[in-house]
């Protein structure tokens, strides 16, 4: 039987994943297959989750939310095949049932002992999970499969007559049947603008550091005591928080239940935090979009048993499908995504917290399936039935907490935020708050399903630039926050005097070249007022944005300087030419050419890409999204190889 290859460019957790799915989607009987695996850092764990980083960094899921194996519970045309999660593989390493890796450093033995279900594991002990996982697939194939890894990067992916070369760093070359990017976060190189702004500080004996994943930049040249504007509250903020302040030494400390003679809100562990300095500590004044930072990690639990999707159904949204011939998603999808969220928050408080309500389920439920969204009709029945304000859904007073507010003084900003902090933290960890727990569950649900649902290319323009833009940021915020305690540490380094808040809508303007000797290399001035702030040094707390066209990734630039892959754009109602900086692909992952033309053994998979960006891990038993869609370019791959595949099951 003639042999088959495919090779990955790039090898951490997705393509790690669609290794699985490709291994248990082959048959054994089937002709010799082999699987090239290229990367340049730990394969399963890649460059982001690779070993090599700050031990104090840490995911923002719980041990019992991450695995990456399938389950049951999975709708896919592949068999399952299941195996630990990672909180189950911590109890089998302690069991000495992991017989093929062996813990050698005694803290992550610490962390491995100490893991429980709602421990937030380090990213070194997920990088240990994830290399685990790899090895194991690989060593688990089937005779007629064959897996080799190769440690180096891609500079060049060229057509032959029988397929395709890839081309190594090294020299080295691999011929291939067909080639699967899953390249993951990838830098840009540097525009002109951002080139400007680090000669700017560089000149006045400052820092500046574009998008770039955190534990990457070397933070050196931040000395102590120096006034730093940090754009982003996200997850990199969080992480460049930690290495500038507890990665230089400082620590925290619990204060106990009051501060300055007032009691503290939302704090469950024995009270809020104090900062200990170490004398390294900079300066930090930090705003963003919102001004906000992620919402905190849930560890509150529901009163009642959730209850499927109500609005966002394959029946509702094949009807929308039917009706239209592209679909607005403020229009046509986001009415459906309020109407749902709204349901399951109102079902916990209704049914769960009954004295907030004025209503039963019983009564409210009906007319609530019977309303428009948007409908005075629901207005008044939301009124009715939920009596406190503060309790009633409002995801565009959610996504833009201060849109209404103006701030006179730097110092109305600064109350503002501890406030909102305080109370988000009492939202997300008091158990009598279960109603936030409904509303992170049916948003994950909600967000998975219309991934499923949704053909990116039933969109029009306009909502394929906002799905992952606007959506996935909405959706990141509310639902892929921080661990509380970090939130409880952004407190504790505030009340330090080390950090201050600048607020929503930051305006951060540079420099000119030939402004006077003294003139600060950079402005920030929020757009709520309050916040007018001058320093020297700037960083951009956040990952690059997708590009093709400017990927700092070898093989991803040549895709596109070659034409064989393009980067998606839209052309608006005035005339112009909007990038999403992200690879055409078809909904089955094949990647699309210059030409328009799709490339039959060429496919691409990760957030880079103009697909759904479902993510790398997945939940345990929640028919995850990711494996899913990784079975199903696993069967593809293998069927555009001429291949065959298990039947489905």
């Amino acid at each position: 039987m003639d042999s088959r290859s495919v090779t990955f460019v790039g090898g951490g957790p997705r393509a790690a994943m669609v290794l699985e799915r490709i291994t248990a989607n082959y048959p054994d009987d089937a002709a010799p297959l082999t699987v090239h695996v290229v990367e340049p850092f730990e394969p399963g764990a890649g460059r982001i989750w690779r070993y090599d980083q700050s031990p104090l960094l840490k995911l923002n899921s719980m041990a019992q939310d991450i695995t990456m194996f399938t389950d049951a519970s999975v709708e896919c045309e592949g068999p399952a095949r299941e195996g630990p999660t990672l909180l189950e593989w911590c109890h089998a390493v302690i069991a000495g049932e992991i017989t093929d890796h062996r813990i050698t450093d005694p803290e992550i033995m610490h962390q491995v002992r100490e893991l429980g279900p709602e421990s937030f594991p380090t990213r070194q002990l997920q990088s240990i999970y994830l290399g685990w996982f790899y090895r194991r697939t690989a060593e688990l194939a089937a005779d007629n499969v064959r897996v080799k890894t190769h440690r180096g990067m891609v500079t060049s992916v060229t057509e032959s007559a029988n397929g395709h070369v890839v081309e190594l760093d090294s020299g080295d070359t691999i011929a291939t049947d067909a080639v699967v990017y899953t390249v993951g976060h990838t830098d840009s190189m540097g525009s002109n603008t951002q080139l400007t702004r680090e000669r700017t500080a560089g000149a006045r004996g400052g820092f500046y550091a574009p998008p770039a994943y955190t534990n990457d930049v070397d933070y050196s040249a931040v000395r102590p005591g120096d006034r730093v504007i940090v754009t982003g509250m996200g997850l990199a903020f969080i992480d460049l928080m930690v290495l500038l302040y507890e990665g230089r030494g400082g620590h925290f400390e619990t204060l106990g239940e009051r501060v300055d003679g007032q009691p503290r809100e939302g704090i469950r562990d024995g009270g809020p935090l104090s900062y200990v300095a170490c004398g390294q500590e900079p300066q930090l004044y930090v705003g963003s979009r919102r001004g906000v930072p992620y919402h905190s990690k849930i560890t509150s639990v529901l009163s009642v048993d959730s209850e499927p999707l109500q609005f966002i159904t394959p029946e509702i949204v094949t009807r929308l499908l039917e009706q239209h011939s592209t679909l607005n998603f403020h229009e046509h999808l986001w009415p459906l995504i309020n109407q749902e969220l709204g349901y399951h928050v109102y079902r916990e408080l209704i049914v769960g917290h009954p004295e907030r309500a004025r209503m039963s389920w019983e009564e409210f439920a009906p007319a609530y399936r019977a309303a428009h969204w948007g409908s005075n009709e629901l207005h008044q029945l939301v009124r009715k039935a939920i009596p406190d304000s503060r309790y009633r859904v409002d995801l565009a007073s959610i996504d833009r907490p201060f849109d209404d507010m103006f701030f006179e003084d730097t110092q109305q900003v600064q109350d503002a935020l501890v406030r909102y902090i305080e109370r988000d933290l009492t939202l997300r960890t008091h158990p009598d708050h279960s109603e936030t727990q409904a509303l992170f569950l049916a948003l994950l649900r909600t967000y998975m399903e219309i991934g499923r649902l949704v053909p990116l290319e039933h969109l029009d323009d306009e909502s394929q630039r906002l799905v992952p833009g606007w959506w996935h940021g909405f959706f990141s915020f509310v639902d892929s926050g921080p661990p509380a305690h970090r939130l409880q540490e952004l407190l504790a380094l505030h009340r330090a005097g080390f950090i201050t808040f600048l607020g929503p809508d930051l305006e951060i303007t540079t420099a000119h070249p030939d402004a006077p000797e003294g003139t600060p290399a950079f402005r920030a001035r929020s757009r709520a007022g309050g916040a007018d702030v001058s320093a020297n040094s700037w960083i951009e707390a956040r990952l690059p944005a997708p590009t093709v066209v400017s990927s700092a990734d070898p093989a991803l630039h040549q895709v596109h300087s070659s034409g064989a892959g393009v980067e998606q754009n839209f052309e608006t109602e005035d005339g112009a030419t909007v990038s999403t900086g992200k690879l055409v692909v078809e909904s089955t992952g094949h990647v699309v050419d210059r030409a328009g033309d799709v490339r039959p053994t060429v496919f691409a998979a990760g957030h880079f890409t103009s697909a759904w960006n479902v993510g790398a891990f997945a939940r345990p038993n929640s028919n995850s999204a990711p494996f899913r869609q990784c079975d199903a370019l696993a069967r593809t791959v293998l069927t555009a190889l001429g291949l065959p595949v298990v039947p489905a099951t």
